[in-house]
């Protein structure tokens, strides 16, 4: 499912680095994981959808690489990223 363009102007608003920055990792994460969470809701009522459980697929592992890359150039930045986003424990 795609993100209405305010909500994706939202999300790039709270995680860019600067004025112009719309592709960072941390507003390529925040992206993809609104998008992975839109997803996960459709998949509750089309369990058998399993050409979009493909993208789905392909979009969080696309976003473990982005965090891998972050963790490994920048820990802070990771660790707020993680922490503003909700995803690690």
């Amino acid at each position: 499912m795609a993100l209405q363009d305010s909500a994706r102007r939202e999300i790039i608003e709270k995680f860019r680095r600067h004025e112009t920055d719309v592709g960072s990792p941390e507003v390529q994460v925040a992206l993809l994981t609104a998008r992975i969470k839109g997803l996960t809701g459709h998949f509750a009522e089309n369990a058998k959808d399993h050409a979009s459980r493909r993208g789905l697929l392909k979009m969080v592992s696309r976003r473990r690489r982005l965090l891998h890359f972050l963790r490994r150039e920048d820990p802070s930045r990771y660790r707020a990223l993680i922490g503003a986003l909700g995803l690690r424990k």
